[in-house]
């Protein structure tokens, strides 16, 4: 193992938006395996110390791997084309409309229909920008189109994410 490898190498998984959900977690149990710090109690502070290092590593990659927003972020990274969310918040009107259309919505929302209503349109939403982002990427290897979807994305995913607190606060 590499600690310089990309998460894909490091996993053995071909570099692709695509990825089979058990073949990535069957990838992680395995490394963990190699890597688990018991496994080295014997020989020293020095040899844990390198395999709990890989089993941050392995983790982190994990996460990136299992998540479709943040594996077409970090395929795009990798491609060159960094998400830059922090600095570069500007989107199209069209969205930023959609957004605000939203968050009227989720303020007028006053029973579980209308919220089960909106959070069905968040994750029909979302399964489209995830679809457009699969093409964008193994299909057409348009990495700026993906940088744009996945930043669209990542308001969707927020936006979902107050959707459901606010199910959860209903519900309690």
């Amino acid at each position: 193992m590499n600690l310089q490898s990309d998460d894909f190498d490091l996993f053995g998984l071909s570099r692709s938006y695509a990825q089979d959900r058990a073949a990535v977690d069957a990838a992680w149990k395995a490394l963990q395996r190699q890597a688990h710090p018991d496994k080295f109690a014997a020989e020293g502070a020095a040899a844990q110390r390198l395999a709990m290092q890989w089993s941050v590593r392995i983790n982190e990659a994990y996460q990136r791997l299992k998540d479709p927003i943040r594996r077409a972020a970090y395929l795009c990274e990798l491609a060159g084309f960094p998400i830059a969310a922090h600095h570069n918040t500007a989107m199209p009107a069209a969205f930023l409309m959609r957004q605000m259309e939203w968050h009227e919505a989720l303020d007028d929302a006053d029973s579980a229909d209308a919220l089960d209503a909106l959070a069905a349109q968040v994750r029909d939403q979302q399964d489209a920008m995830l679809s457009q982002c699969a093409q964008q990427i193994d299909v057409a290897q348009d990495y700026p189109g993906a940088v744009q979807t996945v930043r669209a994305l990542m308001f969707v995913d927020k936006f979902g994410q107050d959707v459901m607190a606010r199910q959860h606060a209903l519900d309690a």
